[in-house]
């Protein structure tokens, strides 16, 4: 499985997601767990004994860039484990056993397994946010607290995630010249874009992401659709934070959450990077809602 294009993008990714860890203030602790699918990357930090939350990230980032603006703030309250999920661009490493048999469910379990973790809670961003809920449905005795950012809930038939993504990442997803990467980030966000446009080492690597990585090697983490039984086992677990400006939210999340009742809290003029625009606010309500 190629996960970036070439060894220079590999490198250039790399090199960056490093400084990005480095730039989050904290000391951590990075770790490999070795699981049936692959080795898994596992950045650690925070208080031991304190509350255990997992991280996830969304498809096309990683650990590093997704919570450069978080994991301070959530320090001293719990230990944090953020993974590099498998297949994506950061420091995880599939095997042989990464195809189309690979079930998210197992694969965490072996991630937890290997921390020494019976049960956690879990935070998930985009994608990461689904694959929470997904754990919490299918591994209900592991999963303490959800909390699903920029991420809605997996209502009966999901259509073509593909067909959405290029709705909203092209043209200039595939043209990645600065500017055009400058003009995705702004789309992709509300208001408070320059959390992303203004920081010019996120830059860096969101410009090496997009040049470099190769977003197939995420295709073998399947979304599935929760029938309405499904989402009525989930819904006392999980609380929502969406953005209004959230281009996804506005084709089709939004609705969703409503229809179903939902744990939901939405934002103003805030778009699909909410922990990154409105860090602040996301980092108190993390707290609040899984000290609670």
């Amino acid at each position: 499985m190629r996960i970036y294009r070439t060894k220079k993008a590999r490198q250039n990714i790399l090199s960056t997601y490093d400084q990005l860890i480095a730039a989050w203030g904290v000391e951590v602790e990075q770790t490999d767990i070795i699981t049936h699918y692959g080795s898994t990357r596992v950045t650690v930090w925070g208080e031991t004994g304190a509350p255990p939350v997992l991280l996830f990230h969304g498809v096309g980032d990683d650990s590093a860039l997704m919570w450069i603006y978080n994991a301070a703030a959530l320090a001293p309250h719990f230990r944090l484990y953020a993974v590099d999920t498998l297949g994506g661009p950061g420091k995880s490493v599939p095997n042989e056993n990464y195809n189309g048999k690979f079930d998210d469910a197992l694969w965490i379990d072996g991630v937890l397994d290997g921390l020494g973790l019976q049960d956690v809670h879990i935070a998930g961003v985009s994608h990461g946010g689904y694959v929470a809920q997904y754990y919490a449905l299918v591994r209900p005795e592991r999963v303490r607290k959800v909390a699903a950012l920029a991420s809605s809930v997996p209502a009966g038939a999901i259509g073509n995630p593909l067909k959405r993504m290029m709705k909203i990442f092209l043209p200039e997803a595939l043209f990645p010249t600065r500017r055009n990467i400058e003009k995705l980030l702004i789309k992709l966000a509300g208001d408070n874009y320059a959390a992303f446009t203004g920081n010019p080492l996120i830059l860096d690597h969101f410009t090496y992401l997009l040049r470099g990585y190769n977003n197939m090697a995420m295709r073998y983490h399947k979304v599935s659709g929760f029938t309405d039984e499904q989402i009525d086992r989930i819904r006392s677990k999980v609380f929502y934070m969406v953005g209004y400006a959230d281009p996804f939210c506005i084709l089709g999340g939004r609705a969703a959450l409503e229809e179903y009742r939902m744990n939901v809290r939405f934002f103003n003029n805030v778009g699909h990077g909410i922990n990154h625009e409105i860090a602040d606010e996301v980092n108190a309500i993390l707290i609040e809602y899984f000290n609670g």
